[in-house]
């Protein structure tokens, strides 16, 4: 079949529970390859750390062409740090992480330990003494989304409206060949208006009156380079609410999925708990949450294992796929929790390389510790199981599994 059309079978929701093949063809097309919309797929480790790298590739939409109606420049709020290049996206990024690690805050994340410790158990009970339980559902949202809504400072009566705002966002990165997304587009959009003008009040109460969460700190800085604008922090906080839980959530789910389809693994874990934190980073090379970039552009012609890509058109930069890449990692179809020199692109890389990656990191590990610590006999009840729609963020919708 032509490599032409990797992306568009790639995003079928039928090749959802199991890309990977797919990506194997990528990489034994040369790495690189074109596709019917123009854009070009990369999906070899070293093509795709060097671009992850390069400057002339731009996270912002609107170098682009043309527009690219799967991706089209946002309306209404303004593109997060995330979606912009430097230095702007520098500035962004520095004044948002000082409140949230080193050197500013360099104990944020680690103070939360026993509270997402105490949550994790909180959760667990929860499970006692049912036959049966839906992973997602029960455990892997609710653990993330209420450490995120605690660290910026959202009270708990509102996350389910956050929830759902999140939820519509996310829906945007949703493919569906033949459908128009236009409706999806839109309503993403105001989702995200919604969030960022209900996080911006929020915000706006504590001015002057800090709480000790995040957004305390975020609308009260007078840092060497002043504070961020009401704009800019709306913006910023809607990233990191949806950042915060959404991929942390697939990580989660992702991880218990990958253990309970390796028993040995699982037990070997359950008995060791201490190499818990080397089976995360593996998890995120095998099972990452997020298995592409989707936009990126190239910001002048750029040659890259032989092929040109012209100045100004989409990049696909697929990170699960460089993940498994054989002349990057030995045996990469393999789950080897104790895997050395594991360099994967769990959390991307370069400058915008995920900031949160320590707080998932430690959610994760307790996560998959408490759960393997307190279920005797956990099984799979559906393998696989229904996924989310979304091939950029991969991940179950629902894990049910069984403890008896």
């Amino acid at each position: 079949m032509s490599s032409e059309t990797l992306f568009r079978r790639i995003t079928d929701y039928r090749h959802r529970p199991d890309p990977y093949p797919l990506y194997a063809e990528l990489r034994e097309a040369g790495g690189v390859a074109r596709q019917e919309s123009g854009a070009y797929l990369v999906g070899t480790y070293h093509e795709v750390n060097a671009l992850l790298h390069d400057p002339r590739v731009s996270s912002d939409l609107r170098n682009r062409s043309e527009p690219d109606p799967g991706f089209p420049v946002p309306e209404g709020l303004p593109p997060a740090f995330i979606g912009i290049d430097d230095p702007e996206h520098d500035r962004l990024r520095r004044l948002t992480m000082r409140q949230f690690g080193p050197p500013c805050s360099p104990g944020r994340v680690d103070a939360l330990h026993q509270e997402m410790q105490g949550i994790a158990e909180e959760l667990a009970d929860g499970l006692a003494g049912r036959d049966r339980f839906d992973l997602v559902d029960d455990f892997a949202f609710p653990l993330p989304v209420t450490v995120i809504c605690r660290l910026l400072g959202v009270p708990p009566e509102d996350v389910q409206k956050l929830h759902t705002w999140a939820d519509t966002v996310v829906a945007s990165l949703d493919f569906a060949p033949g459908e128009d997304p236009g409706p999806r587009r839109r309503a993403a959009q105001e989702a995200r208006m919604t969030m960022g003008m209900y996080l911006g009040e929020l915000a706006e109460e504590r001015r002057g009156s800090p709480a000790g969460d995040m957004l305390s700190g975020l609308v009260n800085d007078d840092g060497p380079e002043g504070r961020l604008t009401d704009l800019e922090l709306m913006v910023t906080t809607v990233l990191l609410l949806i950042a915060g839980h959404e991929t942390t959530v697939n990580l989660i789910t992702n991880g218990m999925l990958t253990l309970l389809r390796h028993p040995e693994e699982l037990e070997r874990l359950r008995a060791h708990p201490e190499l818990m934190p080397g089976a995360v980073e593996e998890l995120l090379r095998y099972e990452p949450p997020v298995q592409m970039l989707p936009q990126r552009t190239a910001l002048a012609d750029i040659e890259i294992a032989g092929v040109t890509i012209p100045r100004g058109v989409p990049l696909i930069l697929v990170l699960a796929s460089g993940n498994r890449d054989p002349l990057r990692f030995p045996e990469p179809d393999r789950f080897h929790p104790t895997r050395a020199d594991n360099q994967h692109f769990g959390f991307g890389s370069g400058i915008h390389n995920c900031f949160g990656a320590p707080l998932a990191r430690l959610e994760t590990q307790i996560a998959l510790t408490t759960l393997l610590r307190r279920l005797d006999t956990p099984r799979l009840l559906e393998d696989p199981p229904e996924y989310r729609n979304s091939p950029v963020l991969r991940g179950p919708r629902h894990l049910p599994v069984a403890l008896t």
